[in-house]
C-alpha cells in the first residue's frame, strides 16, 4: 500500500538511502539509532490523497482524564462523613440523638405506655348491665302505619267514571275563601245555639226529616246512589273560630245507626269545604275527610281505598253511636304574620262516647298516594258532611244534648250558655 501521492514521484526526488547499523562495544550491547530522515510513509499531510484518514485518533476516542462527565464527584457521598466512626451513624437517615420523645428510660413509660393500674373491670365483681342501658321496646306501642293506603276498598267501590266526574266537578267549582260566612251576630248566634240546617241533594233516595232541635232522621232505599248531605251554617267558621290564639275550637257531631239496620252500614261521616260534589261521598275529593262505615277506613282527599282507622276488622255496626270532630288550635304568630301553618288541626273519632282514634291532619303522608289537605287547615269554612249509599237507617245529632260523648257534650253546652 502506498501512502505517497503521484505528484511526489514525478518531482524527481530520490528515496532516502538505507541507514547502516553500527555496533559499539559499550557494555557488550548493540545500540540502534533510528533513521534521521523521514520515512516514505510519513509524508506531509498536504501530500496525502483524498482518502487518507484524518490526523489524530478517531472521534470520542481521545484519552480522558479520570474526572470526566461520568466520574463520581470528588469527596465522600453527601451526608457521609469522612470520619470512620461517624460513617455508620451520621448520615441523612440516622435517628436523632438521644432517647425517643417521652421516653424517660424507665420500663413501660412513654406516649404509648398503658395507663397505670389494672385493666378496666379486672378484679372487680360488678359487670356492665346492658339490660338496664337498653330499654325493653316490647312495651312501647307499635309505630303508626303511615303508608297503609289501600288501592281499593275491600267492600264497595264507585266506578272510575263516577270518580272522573267528581274530579271534573271539583275542577269546575274550586273552593275559595269568598264563600266563608261573615263574622256577624246572626251567624255567631246560629252556630252557638246549634241552629243548623241540613241540605239534602237531589241524588238522595229515601226519607229524611227533622225530629227536633239539631236532630234529623234518615232512611235510604236499597241500591240508592251516592249522595252527600251538608250542614249550613258550617260547624266551623274560619272568620269566627280561628282568630284567638290559645283558645282551641272543636267542631263535632254524631251519627247514630238504627238497631234494625242491616249488618253493613252504608254511611260516611266527616267534614267538607264548600262547594262539594253532592253525588260523591265525603273524603273522596279536595277539602274533605270522612270515616266510611262499610270498610272502617278513613279518607282524606282520597279517591282510592283510604287507610284503616283502627285495624282491618273495625267497622261501624247497627246500634252504634259514632262521632267525629276536628280541633283547631291557632299558634301565637306574633311578629311573624299570618301563615297557613299557624293552625294545628287534630281529627278524632268516637265510638259510643269513647275516643277510639285520632290523628294529626298534617301527619307524614305517602307522596305517591296522598293528596294535599288544602281546605281542611282552618282557612275555609267546614260543614258537616254525611254520605249515604244503598240502604241505611240513621240519625244525625248536631245538638250536644243528644251526644254520647259526655266530655264534649258538657263543653259545648257550657259554651252555649255562656
Amino acid at each position: 500500500m502506498c501512502f505517497s501521492s503521484k505528484d511526489a514521484r514525478d518531482s524527481g526526488d530520490t528515496p532516502p538511502r538505507p541507514v547502516h547499523l553500527s555496533q559499539t562495544a559499550s557494555k557488550g550491547k548493540s545500540s540502534y539509532s533510528p533513521p534521521q530522515a523521514q520515512l516514505p510513509q510519513q509524508q506531509p499531510a498536504e501530500q496525502s490523497d483524498a482518502y487518507a484518514s484524518p490526523p489524530g485518533p478517531p472521534p470520542s476516542h481521545t484519552a480522558r482524564p479520570a474526572n470526566n462527565n461520568y466520574a463520581p464527584p470528588a469527596g465522600p457521598p453527601p451526608g457521609h462523613s469522612s470520619h470512620p466512626d461517624a460513617a455508620s451513624s451520621s448520615n441523612d437517615y440516622a435517628p436523632p440523638p438521644g432517647p425517643p420523645p417521652g421516653y424517660d428510660g424507665s420500663s413501660g413509660s412513654g406516649d404509648y405506655a398503658p395507663p397505670p393500674g389494672p385493666p378496666p373491670g379486672k378484679g372487680q365483681e360488678k359487670v356492665h348491665d346492658w339490660e338496664s342501658a337498653v330499654p325493653d321496646n316490647s312495651l312501647l306501642p307499635p309505630p303508626p302505619n303511615l303508608f297503609a293506603g289501600w288501592d281499593r276498598s275491600p267492600t264497595n267501590n264507585a266506578t272510575e267514571d263516577e270518580a272522573e266526574q267528581g274530579k271534573a266537578w271539583c275542577f269546575q267549582y274550586p273552593i275559595n275563601t269568598a264563600m266563608n260566612v261573615q263574622n256577624n251576630k246572626a251567624t255567631a248566634e246560629a252556630i252557638k245555639h246549634f241552629n243548623f240546617n241540613l241540605q239534602v241533594p237531589s241524588t238522595y233516595q229515601g226519607k229524611f226529616e227533622k225530629r227536633g232541635h239539631g236532630t234529623w232522621v234518615g232512611d235510604t232505599k236499597k241500591r240508592s246512589t251516592d249522595s252527600c248531605i251538608v250542614s249550613f251554617p258550617p260547624l266551623y267558621a274560619a272568620n269566627l273560630h280561628s282568630s284567638q290564639p290559645g283558645r282551641p275550637f272543636t267542631a263535632y257531631y254524631e251519627v247514630h245507626i238504627a238497631r234494625d239496620n242491616r249488618k253493613e252500614v252504608s254511611l260516611a261521616m266527616g267534614f267538607a269545604a264548600m262547594p262539594y260534589p253532592h253525588f260523591r261521598l265525603p273524603g273522596w275529593h279536595r277539602g274533605s275527610l270522612a270515616v266510611h262505615g262499610d270498610d272502617g277506613h278513613r279518607y282524606v282527599n282520597d279517591t282510592w281505598g283510604g287507610k284503616e282507622l283502627i285495624d282491618g276488622n273495625y267497622r261501624l255496626k247497627p246500634g252504634g253511636k259514632y262521632g267525629i270532630g276536628m280541633t283547631f288550635s291557632r299558634k301565637d304568630g306574633a311578629g311573624y304574620g299570618p301563615a297557613p301553618d299557624t293552625i294545628d288541626v287534630e281529627v278524632f273519632f268516637t265510638d259510643n262516647g269513647r275516643i277510639v282514634a285520632k290523628w294529626d291532619l298534617h301527619e307524614e303522608i305517602d307522596a305517591e298516594q296522598d293528596l294535599p289537605v288544602t281546605g281542611l287547615e282552618g282557612d275555609y269554612d267546614l260543614s258537616a258532611a254525611i254520605g249515604t249509599f244503598d240502604a241505611v237507617k240513621f240519625e244525625v245529632h248536631l245538638n250536644p244534648e243528644q251526644w254520647a260523648y259526655q266530655e264534649m257534650k258538657t263543653q259545648k253546652l257550657a259554651e252555649m250558655r255562656s
